[in-house]
């Protein structure tokens, strides 16, 4: 499932709805309102919501249709798109875990291996919603984050706590006289990753989050457009169905990414042997790629265009599942305990 960087992808909502670039996939209702409210639903796909939509009258019943996400499918590079409105090879953010400066930067914490993290200015150096300070509704705990730093850097950020308090910000934010408001949700991405798809959890998260939708539109002024979208998918894998790396570990210097979009770097010397075992062993269950043919080929966005320093951010070698699988960072033991994952190139 090839990203759409250059039709109805999900990094050219912002800028369509701040009027800066002008789509014709946009639903009807955006056309003419007063005021826009982008809510993002962090992990529920388009197939989830088609498969789920006993849970989902709210959300089945708004008008709207597919787009895609961006490669690698996790909410690091995908909210980072739809702030900046840039595809992952220009703003820089190529996945939950990626080198930078030789280590190993976990995206959403924020972290390296011993201390001292690379300021998220250098990391990400774009504006968000290219430089206009909009209020942006988010849980009251990322404020002052580093991942905050990187993708929402200079926004008026107003922190929640419960979805009642999300809301109710979003409506005071309108009524002040915002005409567009930013708000983000990640309950169904978190039950999702706990608990999996097809448990009575998800189901009962579902509800949550469509009722949340319902709430909004109630509290909502009649010309004001609720845009609502997910950054991602995900996929059920039990964890039986998870496979070890222990076949190419002696050619491996690090590994990034994440179970289902997992990038190998190579040890010194060893990329060419690195990618010949990884497609050897595991070619069967994943596209087995060359760091080079995924920035060639534009799965990235800006064909071709990064650099050998954005490069590097990316391992030698990717393994992106297409079956129902992942693949562990040995070294990430709570990678093994979640039971949805995303970031591949699949449809999910």
């Amino acid at each position: 499932m090839r990203p759409e960087y250059d039709d109805a992808w999900i990094g050219a909502l912002a800028p369509a709805l701040l009027g800066a670039e002008p789509v014709d996939w946009l639903p009807g209702p955006v056309a003419g309102a007063d005021a826009v409210v982008l809510l993002v639903l962090d992990g529920l796909g388009w197939r989830s919501l088609q498969a789920h939509r006993a849970h989902l009258p709210t959300l089945a019943a708004l008008e709207g249709r597919a787009i895609t996400a961006v490669a690698p499918s996790t909410t690091a590079t995908a909210l980072t798109s739809i702030a900046t409105g840039l595809t992952p090879a220009e703003h820089g953010v190529l996945g939950y875990r990626m080198r930078v400066g030789g280590r190993v930067l976990n995206v959403l914490r924020w972290q390296v291996p011993g201390d001292h993290p690379p300021p998220p200015e250098q990391v990400q150096p774009h504006r968000p919603f290219m430089g206009g300070a909009v209020p942006v509704v988010t849980r009251a705990e990322f404020r002052g984050t580093g991942f905050s730093g990187a993708h929402l850097r200079g926004v008026r950020l107003v922190g929640w706590r419960t979805t009642s308090t999300l809301c109710e910000h979003v409506r005071r934010t309108v009524a002040s006289g915002h005409r567009f408001t930013y708000a983000y949700y990640d309950g169904v991405d978190r039950v999702a990753h706990e608990y999996g798809l097809r448990d009575g959890f998800f189901a009962r998260e579902l509800t949550a989050a469509d009722h949340l939708v319902d709430q909004l539109l109630d509290v909502l002024p009649e010309r004001c457009a609720l845009v609502t979208t997910a950054d991602h998918g995900q996929v059920h894998v039990p964890v039986a169905a998870q496979t070890g790396l222990d076949a190419v570990a002696p050619l491996v210097a690090d590994y990034s990414g994440e179970g289902r979009f997992r990038s190998l770097h190579a040890r010194p010397g060893a990329a060419a042997e690195l990618l010949a075992e990884a497609r050897r062993r595991f070619g069967d269950l994943a596209w087995v790629m060359p760091r080079d043919e995924l920035f060639d080929d534009g799965w990235f966005g800006a064909r071709g265009a990064a650099g050998a320093v954005m490069r590097g951010r990316v391992g030698d070698v990717v393994l992106a599942a297409r079956a129902v699988t992942t693949f562990p960072d040995p070294a990430m033991p709570g990678e093994s305990r979640l039971i949805a994952c995303h970031g591949s190139l699949t449809a999910d």
